[in-house]
């Protein structure tokens, strides 16, 4: 598989994003459901804690690439769900290097919505990746 990354502006790259990614000669497309800070039993973890749960949703994401054979580098798409947009602006120093220290610069959304399937919950992250 080759990855190109697309960016008309270089202002997404400061966040370790990109506006697109272009791929070729990829043979497995993953679509992975929305990941969120659920532990192993399916309770969810850190209630009101937006950094915590961030890190264990993609730790779940992690898992989940894994379990295809892949890694955070494979990700091509990445789509936020947050109950808190500004709590996760206000967070963005500290959530940036949990993806980019993975190799991961997808194209991205980043959505606020009103709740998650969960109330405690405050991030949902949701992966397309390609190997």
């Amino acid at each position: 598989m080759r990855k190109r990354d697309i960016n008309p502006t270089e202002w997404l790259q400061g966040f370790g994003l990109n506006h697109g990614v272009e791929v070729t000669n990829g043979q497995r497309v993953l679509y992975l459901s929305g990941q969120t800070s659920n532990g192993p039993d399916g309770a969810p973890m850190h209630a009101g804690d937006l950094i915590a749960q961030f890190r264990l949703s993609w730790q779940n994401l992690k898992d989940a690439l894994a379990a295809a054979d892949m890694t955070p580098e494979n990700v091509v798409r990445l789509n936020i769900f947050t109950t808190d947009m500004g709590g996760f602006m206000a967070a963005a120093e500290d959530l940036v290097p949990i993806w980019a220290e993975d190799g991961c610069s997808p194209a991205c959304t980043l959505v606020e919505v009103s709740s998650l399937f969960e109330a405690e919950l405050c991030v949902e992250l949701e992966a397309t990746a390609v190997a």
